[in-house]
This record gives C-alpha cells, structure tokens and sequence, in this order.
C-alpha cells in the first residue's frame, strides 16, 4: 500500500502530527512543507540520502529550532515549546553517535534520565526496572566511558527510557554496527516497542533494517517527502530508487 504522508496514518490513534512544517536556515530550504502522522504503537520509520533532513526534522520535533507549520503530540500543540518541556511530556530522542555521562556508572546515567523525565519525582523501582531490561545489572557500577559502542547505544537507550517517554526517536541506532549487534539492537527495539508500549520513530540507512522493523516508512529528500507507506513498497518506488537507493538496489533485490 502506497500513500502519501499527508494522507498516511490518519487512523484512530495518532499521537504525533507533523503538519506543513517548513524550516529554512537562511535561503537554504531544511524541510519543506513536510506532513505525516505517526499511530501510537507503531514503529515509524524515516530515511532519505544525506543532507535530505531528516536529523533537522527531529531537532524540529524536539524543540531545537522554531519553524512554519504545526507540530501536535498527544492531541497538543508543541510548536515553539522548550526541547526540557517536549521531552517532560513524553518525547525522547537518542543521537546518532552516542551521548553518555563517561564518568557516571550507568546506574546512575539512567538515574539522570528518570529525575529529568519524572520532572523531580526520582523513582529508584523504575531505574532498577530499566537497569534490568538493558541487562545490565552487572555492569551497574561501571563507569559509561568504559563500555563499548553496543553498550553505549543501549545505555543511552535505556537512559532515554528512564524519562517514560511516550515516544522514542531514534537516530541511526545501527550506524557503526556489525551485523550481529544489528541484529541485537532490532531485538531490542521490538522489545522496547512491544513489552513497554512505546511508540518509535527510527532513522536508519539500512533498508533491511527498516523494511523488517517498521510499519510505515517516510522516504523524504532535500527536505520533502518522496513517498510514505508500506515499506517493501516504498522500496520498490521508482521515485525512491532514483533518489535514494539506486539501480544496484532495486537488482538486488
């Protein structure tokens, strides 16, 4: 099934509307009248070439530069609301290469997390929860900067798990990965998705990746969408091999 994002996940329980959402910086266009909606419990996936936007329309979504349009989360408006205020209401975002506290264990990163997230109210049940699901308690009290790029990923993970989030973007969690680990962290993504109920949105580069893991796959370029929709059907786009992923591809496949 293809649609467009403007018409794509118009379905009984949207919780993310990103609606004509227009960011330039000076005369370059970032993101040009973008839309799409996000369900709750999916997992949404948004991938494009390089330099197409789509770290630009997280930093939009998460309060990191004003913009034209409307962004509505949870059945509110977010635009012009402060990154800390977006991320208290149930929004939380990892980066592409991985931001820890090196000198904090990591029990006491995902402690960071849960104080932020529960706007003061520490709860040290739900860190012990998280510190289990990352499995890690045996490494609780080993500092962040020791571990290893797996480690890392998933302790920023659990880290932004900690604040309760309603939604978890991700940025290009396999990046650097080698094939086990990928398959490690798809694991655990679904796991996030399915046994805590969250919402994710994933930029990723690998489409194996992508067309395993989501529901729905925004494919945008210099900043708007080229196609939104089923992705193994996205994939086959003639619009999206052209753009993006290329003759060699579409062959391979």
């Amino acid at each position: 099934m293809m649609t467009s994002g403007k018409d794509a996940g118009h379905g009984a329980n949207p919780i993310l509307k990103v609606d004509h959402v227009t960011k330039k910086f000076g005369e370059l266009v970032a993101v040009n009248d973008l839309s799409f909606t996000v369900e709750k419990g999916q997992i949404f996936g948004i991938a494009g070439p390089n330099g197409a936007g789509k770290s630009t329309v997280y930093n939009l979504i998460t309060g990191f530069y004003p913009f034209d349009g409307r962004i509505e989360f949870d059945g509110r408006t977010i635009s012009g609301l402060q990154p800390h205020r977006i991320a208290q209401l149930g929004i939380s975002r990892t980066f592409q290469i991985p931001q820890t506290f090196p000198s904090l264990t990591v029990e006491k990163s995902i402690s960071v997390g849960n104080r932020f997230g529960a706007q003061g109210r520490f709860d040290p049940a739900y860190v012990e929860e998280i510190i289990r699901f990352l499995d890690m308690q045996a490494i609780r009290h080993q500092p962040t900067g020791q571990l290893n790029l797996l480690g890392k990923k998933k302790l920023m993970m659990g880290a932004a798990l900690a604040t309760r989030p309603k939604i978890l973007m991700l940025d290009e969690p396999m990046a650097g990965s080698n094939a086990n680990e990928i398959k490690d962290l798809m694991a655990f993504i679904r796991r996030i998705n399915t046994d805590m109920g969250v919402t994710i949105i994933i930029i990723e580069h690998f489409m194996k990746v992508l067309t395993e893991l989501t529901e729905t796959l925004l494919i945008i370029e210099t900043g708007g969408e080229i196609c939104c929709g089923d992705p193994v059907a996205v994939t086959c786009d003639p619009r999206v091999i052209e753009c993006y992923l290329g003759d060699a591809y579409a062959e391979g496949s």
